[in-house]
């Protein structure tokens, strides 16, 4: 065996072990990638039915906002209703309960003074 001859065994015995040490961050890397892959296919598994289930909860959340609506309105409906009522009993019904109660407190007022005058005269209790 000549020289050229053993340091072309020794070159091919260095390219070996180069290969062989480059070979094994290569596998785990390859293991990493498939153990990547499963877990973003688990992922994938369970975040589909999830995500079905909040496209089902959002759609019925849309049908209960549209009822809350229609029932907002017909409150606000109803309040502008009991509002004008209120309005024309005031108009038709409080000016003259005004008058009315007015002329009762006078009525009132004038023969609790007639009483007094009544009581002092007749010699009792004048308050």
């Amino acid at each position: 065996m000549s020289a050229g001859d053993v340091a072309g065994l020794v070159a091919a015995f260095a390219f070996v072990l180069l290969v062989g040490f480059l070979a094994v961050p290569l596998v785990k890397l390859g293991r990493a990638f498939d153990e990547t892959s499963r877990s973003i296919r688990e992922l994938t598994e369970h975040s589909v039915p999830i995500l079905d289930e909040a496209a089902t909860t959002v759609a019925s959340t849309n049908e209960q906002l549209v009822k809350v609506d229609t029932i907002t309105t017909s409150a606000a409906e109803v309040s502008e209703n009991v509002s004008a009522l209120a309005g024309l009993y005031a108009s038709t019904l409080g000016r003259p309960l005004i008058k009315v109660a007015a002329f009762s407190y006078g009525v009132r007022q004038a023969f609790g003074k007639a009483w007094r005058r009544q009581s002092a005269d007749d010699g009792g209790d004048v308050r």
